[in-house]
């Protein structure tokens, strides 16, 4: 795997950026100013820590120690199958926040939903049913406000035609879809391998847009992100979601968080567009775009229903926004659908967020997750650096 600058957003050199480094002495805070780099390990302690401050953009320069870094070494050394460990490489740019993910939030994913629960995981029966969906529910449910009169109004339509479903309610209810996705320091960076169990036979990435949220509720920055869901795990049973999304290495994000300033907003954002390329060792390439902005909630209202009054985190979260779609492009038999293999190259991509770049193995065969949190307390002190 080659990681280089196209891993970068494309208007680095006007941007502000979080970044967070594996060193031989531990993970390292990183602010990046175009090019320029600063450490912000002896400030702040964590990347959670800084996303705190008032101004997270401008406690860079003020707060920051210069530091020089190599961007095309580190790239390079993030790739896992290249990696020496003796040398820096980018983890995901975040730490102790709560990663927590919104499930069923764009039509085209909600509708994969439904198909998933009408064939109860089976992938053979896909085709059959995604007609059968859209011929009974079609594509205009994008027009709907979730929660809203004319949204319950579908509702009981559907509900009287015996298609009620779990995931329209969740899609085009009151009541957003938000999960746990991992356990804080559980997300893999770029260039890490990400994990698919070896129990399921039907699984896919979930590229999206990813916010990054204080302990009070505010959208400071956005980063990428791979939900890696397995598909027949969660048609079985939407109460084995646990098991379907949370596994060994099963939550990417990066490569880096760019922070909301002057030149960019959480407006730029929505504008966005993502872009998702797998290429497997069999040849097979698949090559699909997606709007953020076709969301069905926006992200203030995403972010609203899972940090609040309700629910506090303490030392900040993030929150996948949902994918704008699940490919389905047939890989093997007519009719089968897309699935994983080992050794795709999974390329989520957006132009002024980045590219997260990822090699899919199995759970059991990924590197451990073993650098939790107590794990950082416990560099952080040996360096005699701050702690949250």
């Amino acid at each position: 795997m080659k990681l280089d600058r196209d891993c970068l957003p494309a208007d680095l050199a006007t941007g502000a950026f979080a970044a967070r480094i594996m060193t031989v002495d531990g993970p390292v805070v990183v602010g990046l100013l175009g090019e320029a780099a600063f450490d912000l390990t002896p400030a702040f302690g964590t990347v959670s820590r800084w996303m705190e401050e008032e101004d997270p953009v401008g406690a860079i320069r003020k707060r920051g120690a210069p530091m020089a870094l190599d961007l095309d070494a580190l790239l390079a050394n993030s790739a896992h199958d290249a990696r020496d460990p003796a040398k820096p490489w980018l983890l995901a740019p975040v730490d102790l926040q709560a990663v927590k993910a919104a499930g069923v939030t764009y039509v085209r994913s909600m509708l994969e939903r439904v198909i998933e629960e009408r064939c109860r995981g089976d992938a053979s029966l896909a085709a059959a049913v995604r007609i059968e969906v859209r011929e009974i529910i079609g594509d205009d449910l994008a027009n709907l406000v979730p929660g809203s009169a004319e949204a319950m109004r579908v509702k009981e339509a559907l509900v009287a035609k015996g298609w009620w479903s779990q995931y329209l309610e969740v899609g085009i209810g009151a009541d957003a879809e938000i999960f746990s996705k991992c356990p804080p320091m559980a997300a893999v960076g770029l260039g890490a391998k990400i994990g698919v169990h070896p129990n399921s036979a039907w699984s896919n990435p979930e590229p999206e847009a990813v916010m990054v949220v204080s302990s009070r509720g505010r959208i400071v920055g956005a980063t990428l992100g791979n939900d890696v869901n397995l598909r027949d795990v969660e048609g079985r049973s939407a109460l084995l979601l646990g098991r379907a999304k949370d596994n060994n290495a099963s939550a990417a994000l990066g490569p880096v968080i760019r922070l909301f300033d002057d030149g960019f907003s959480l407006e730029d954002v929505r504008r966005a567009e993502i872009a998702l390329a797998i290429a497997g060792r069999d040849g097979f390439a698949l090559d699909e775009r997606g709007a953020v902005g076709s969301i069905s909630r926006d992200p203030t209202d995403l972010v609203a229903q899972m940090i609040g009054a309700h629910h506090q985190y303490p030392d900040g979260a993030v929150l996948y926004l949902g994918t704008p779609f699940s490919p389905v492009k047939d890989r093997g038999a007519p009719g089968m659908g897309f699935t994983h293999r080992e050794g795709d190259v999974v390329r989520i991509a957006s132009a002024r967020l980045g590219a997260l770049v990822n090699e899919v193995d199995r759970t059991d065969e990924c590197p451990p997750w073993s650098f939790g949190a107590g794990a950082l307390m416990a560099s952080l002190m040996r360096r005699g650096l701050p702690r949250p």
